[in-house]
């Protein structure tokens, strides 16, 4: 098995703890990596790296047009590797490599358009009230980051955080998930390739109790931005409050894809089934709730039932599998088990319902596809993130009985409308609860475009010129040009 080190300071290390653990591929449920288990000595370690580069040396010297000289050549460098570091991740994490390969190849426009941004970050002169005096903003990095990413999308969520956070001038220093840390850690080594100073780049990996707690309460990180579940994102969220720290929070959702009478309905199934059965259904984004109008609903389940059956499960290292393994054996373990509490609520499994145990699969982790109807709204498995290939049909009568219910439900990060009424698309869009509304398309993001959360899917923007000012602070500069002093002991 390939043996990795923590990147600290841009050297490879080995953990204080002097101990390693192993990730397993979740296609032959077997050990392929050692990833070095580091704790708060390490995190300690590579939180004060950071926060030397951030305020002494090259990095705190270079110009935002130096800095995005650097990101841009990190971005022809993750090109240049896209295929080993796509191969890591699905070895890793199971998902189709089509799927990494895809996201690898897509992930230097972040570098290219973020360091395009890093010299457009402006102040402004203001008006003043008052005579005599002359004031403008500047603005800083907020400082050392603490960047926790999940095990589903591990570099591009990562790309979604450091990218703006390098634009600002923040250093970081990266927990990744320790069931996917191994192509973080070869990502770390392109930062040194590039030209990028010691220390403003840094992975710790490891439990979260050990490294993810410490990097939240150390004093010399600034703001966490944290990818994963929303109870996880709860602790955090608590904890940084506490201590006053800035933090950025992306959740999870239980989002609404919602297919009215007039919608094209073969787009429309396509895009359920993109929006559940993509990835395994384990994105934060998944179409978990299907919410057909009531006129058409038997015949969308209909066609869904038949696109559905094809789906082939298999390797993920195979160009023709389109459903690979859950990621993780607890994760596993916690979608069978909403499958149980679904058939006990009284939703109808119309398609699957069970562990994946044909030949394909192997010894992998695989659950069948699986749609539910006869699914209403108060049911769990209607209001909790289930994370995997799980679809509840839901019917609704009319406009107004679809937004009460895609909008009952305490998530909020994306939704869908399939419609050829453009009226009732920007209605819909208005009124739905969620960070993200697509009409007439699903799972479509871009560095271009701002995501986050409403309700209990997280707090701040990613992506977008947006997600620079989540890693920036304001200061106001005040200059006397020739205002009188006045009486000292009165507010100016």
């Amino acid at each position: 098995m390939k043996r990795y080190h923590l990147r600290i300071a841009g050297k490879s290390c080995e953990p204080h703890s002097g101990s390693w653990f192993e990730s397993q591929n979740p296609y032959t449920g077997e050990s392929w990596a050692e990833i070095p288990r580091g704790d708060a000595r390490d995190a300690d370690a590579a939180a004060r790296a950071a926060h030397q580069a951030l305020t002494s040396g090259p990095w705190a010297d270079m110009t935002p047009t130096q800095r995005g000289v650097l990101m841009r050549r990190l971005g022809d460098l993750i090109a240049r590797d896209a295929a080993s570091l796509a191969a890591t991740e699905v070895r890793d994490n199971g998902k189709l490599l089509a799927e990494m390969q895809g996201q690898l190849n897509y992930i230097p426009q972040w570098f290219y358009y973020y360091g395009g941004l890093a010299d457009k970050v402006q102040g402004s002169t203001l008006p003043l009230d008052k005579k005599g005096y002359f004031a403008f903003t500047r603005h800083e990095p907020v400082g050392v980051v603490a960047a926790i990413t999940p095990w589903n999308s591990p570099l591009l969520l990562l790309a979604w955080k450091i990218a703006p956070a390098l634009a600002a001038g923040c250093t970081i220093v990266v927990k990744p998930s320790e069931f996917t840390s191994a192509s973080t850690l070869e990502f770390a080594e392109l930062f040194d390739e590039a030209g990028f100073p010691p220390g403003v780049f840094n992975v710790v990996t490891g439990f979260g109790a050990e490294v993810g707690a410490s990097l939240v309460e150390h004093p010399l990180v600034s703001k966490i931005s944290f990818t994963g579940s929303d109870s996880t994102g709860r602790l955090i969220n608590e904890k940084a409050g506490r201590l006053l720290k800035h933090t950025a929070m992306e959740l999870g959702g239980k989002s609404p894809n919602i297919v009215f009478e007039d919608a094209d309905i073969d787009q429309a199934v396509f895009g359920a089934i993109s929006g559940i059965f993509a990835a395994t259904g384990q994105t934060c984004i998944a179409g978990s709730r299907l919410l057909v109008q009531e006129s058409v609903h038997d015949r969308v389940v209909e066609e869904l039932l038949a696109v559905a059956r094809t789906a082939r499960m298999g390797d993920p290292m195979q160009p023709d599998t389109q459903v690979g393994p859950v990621t993780t054996p607890p994760q596993y373990q916690k979608v069978l088990q909403y499958i149980d509490i679904a058939r006990a609520e009284g939703a109808t499994v119309a398609l699957g319902g069970g562990k994946g145990t044909a030949p394909e699969c192997g010894n992998g982790w695989f659950v069948q596809p699986t749609i539910f109807t006869g699914v209403t709204n108060d049911m769990r498995i209607a209001q909790e993130e289930v994370f995997g290939p799980v679809l509840s049909v839901i019917r609704f009568k009319d406009e107004e009985d679809a937004l009460r219910i895609a909008n009952d439900v305490r998530f909020g990060l994306a939704a869908a409308v399939w419609t050829k009424d453009i009226g009732r698309a920007i209605r819909m869009s208005e009124k739905l609860q969620a960070g993200t509304v697509w009409v007439n398309t699903y799972r479509a993001v871009s560095f271009m475009a701002p995501f986050g959360g409403y309700k209990d899917s997280g707090l701040g923007r990613e992506n977008g010129m947006d997600a620079v000012r989540e890693y920036l602070q304001t200061k106001s500069v005040w200059i006397n040009s020739g205002a009188a002093t006045g009486n000292p002991f009165v507010l100016r």
